[in-house]
């Protein structure tokens, strides 16, 4: 991939993070396990699960965020680094928000249709939890869509330096 292509697709992501990052720290800003257990009476031990994994997809957007800043700044543009970037960004935000950390959500790949979520949580969430999860879906499949192929070509690339 040429400098110009990679540099769009870091420059692309940022507005992706930043939403993403918007809508978690809103919501775990404002929610309480507490909160939780009172809209939906559950397991506890369940919900904690949850708010961890929330933070740590925040985390992870976050550091993404900062490091495309940095790199879409840096002059002159440093192509290496930014496929790291892209790459990390795949496996650290992409694939965590639909294989977290304990499993407490999956991915059900069966499903096929626009209009379904393919978001199965192992235990019944608060609605909540839930409709953050559904919201962001669209976004992050869109952006997994554009950074598998960008994966694929990386990975090919790191085999056949090692040659």
């Amino acid at each position: 991939m040429n400098d110009f292509i990679v540099k769009t697709q870091v420059q692309d992501i940022q507005p992706f993070l930043e939403n993403t990052i918007i809508k978690f720290e809103g919501y775990l800003n404002t929610v309480t396990i507490q909160d939780l257990l009172e809209g939906k009476h559950g397991d506890k031990a369940y919900y904690e699960g949850l708010l961890s994994n929330l933070r740590r997809l925040l985390v992870y957007c976050e550091e993404g965020l900062d490091a495309c800043t940095i790199i879409v700044q840096t002059e002159p543009f440093q192509k290496l680094v930014a496929e790291r970037i892209l790459y990390k960004i795949y496996h650290k935000c992409i694939e965590e928000y639909y294989s977290p950390r304990y499993n407490l959500w999956f991915e059900d790949r069966r499903i096929t249709y626009p209009d379904r979520s393919a978001i199965r949580f192992r235990q019944e969430p608060p609605g909540c939890f839930a409709a953050l999860l559904r919201g962001v879906e669209g976004e992050f499949h869109s952006i997994r869509e554009e950074l598998i192929e960008f994966e694929v070509e990386y990975r090919n690339q790191k085999l056949q330096s090692k040659e």
